[in-house]
């Protein structure tokens, strides 16, 4: 019998000059702002925001200018300014799933000074399935977290 080895998660970080509750505020209640438009599931339609309901259980969602919406996951956990932890919901083909959940968790870390590390954990791969290692390697890449994660600094350091 042949077992199957999860894949690592991914973990990435990045430090913004902000203290830690204004990036975690600006992380959670912005992400529209940063969050990259060529990461969209709207299907060409204009994005008007992403949105992080702030609780236990509240939406993550994009919504477009028409007022139409497509789910991403769920708030798992919410501990202002310390974590959030989401269900990430997209698929292997980058569509939403409602039976499917893998794990986003943030965690933000005081550095003083003004400065946080945001440290980013995509966990739980092995529920993609046989496309778990692909998925992987997609979220891994700079285009997927780190790429995030880099757009977010730079917008944090001069808005949040």
């Amino acid at each position: 019998m042949s077992r199957t080895i999860a894949p690592a998660p991914v973990r990435k970080h990045v430090e913004v000059g902000a203290p830690r509750d204004r990036a975690f505020a600006f992380f959670t209640a912005r992400m529209g702002r940063w969050w990259r438009a060529d990461h969209s599931l709207l299907a060409g339609k204009a994005r008007a925001d992403v949105v992080v309901e702030p609780h236990l259980g509240g939406r993550w969602y994009e919504r477009a200018v028409d007022g139409s919406e497509c789910d991403w996951g769920k708030v798992l956990e919410w501990e202002p300014p310390d974590r959030v932890v989401l269900a990430w919901q997209l698929n292997a083909d980058w569509r939403y799933d409602p039976d499917l959940i893998t794990e986003l968790e943030i965690r933000f870390v005081a550095l003083g000074a003004g400065r946080t590390r945001v440290e980013l954990e995509h966990r739980k791969l092995e529920n993609f399935g046989a496309r778990a290692e692909e998925v992987r390697a997609a979220l891994d890449s700079y285009n997927a977290w780190q790429g995030g994660l880099d757009r977010f600094a730079e917008i944090a350091d001069r808005e949040a």
